[in-house]
């Protein structure tokens, strides 16, 4: 195993295969590295939709205040209530790691709470398979899942074109720490 996939030993995101499965829904609290924060005009409708759509559960809440919701580690997102929310979703989102079996039930699901909601599934160049989210507060959400390294793909030759080799091809840090 190249180090490539080593590095996914060390993340709760699963080392990208076609049997991949999520890890666990984490419970615990930790300082968080990283997370979104909301706002919504309708904190109940928001919690629905981000529970039953996207797949999240609360970890807390205070009512009328916040609902601080997860996924997996590090996949942190608090809903604050606020007076609006824009019109339009903003041109920059916050995107969330999934594996490839979580795409089509989350697209089914958005769509069954909201049906224009969902754009995608479509593949990357960078060889993943994203999602895209607007959620009812306007905010744009993708969940990207890393598909498995084919060394023959366009993906493959993509990567290798600005210098990142196949997983097996090299040892080091894409070849530039040997």
């Amino acid at each position: 195993m190249s180090d490539y996939y080593d590095a996914f030993e060390m993340s709760p995101v699963p080392t990208p295969g076609p049997d991949a499965v999520p890890p666990e829904p984490f419970r615990g609290i930790y300082g968080m590295p990283a997370f979104v924060t909301i706002p919504t005009g309708d904190l109940a409708a928001s919690v629905d939709f981000w529970t039953r759509g996207l797949g999240f559960f609360e970890l807390f809440g205070i009512p009328g205040k916040v609902v601080h919701l997860r996924r997996w580690a590090f996949q942190d997102v608090l809903l604050v209530p606020a007076a609006g929310v824009p019109e339009r979703a903003p041109a920059v989102g916050f995107s969330f790691a999934c594996v490839l079996d979580q795409v089509d039930p989350l697209v089914a699901a958005c769509r069954a709470l909201r049906p224009d909601s969902v754009d995608g599934p479509r593949d990357t160049p960078w060889n993943t398979r994203d999602v895209e989210v607007i959620t009812p507060e306007n905010a744009r959400i993708v969940f990207t899942a890393a598909k498995p390294f084919d060394p023959d793909s366009e993906e493959a030759r993509n990567l290798a074109a600005v210098g990142i080799t196949a997983p097996d091809a090299v040892r080091g840090d894409n070849g530039r720490h040997v």
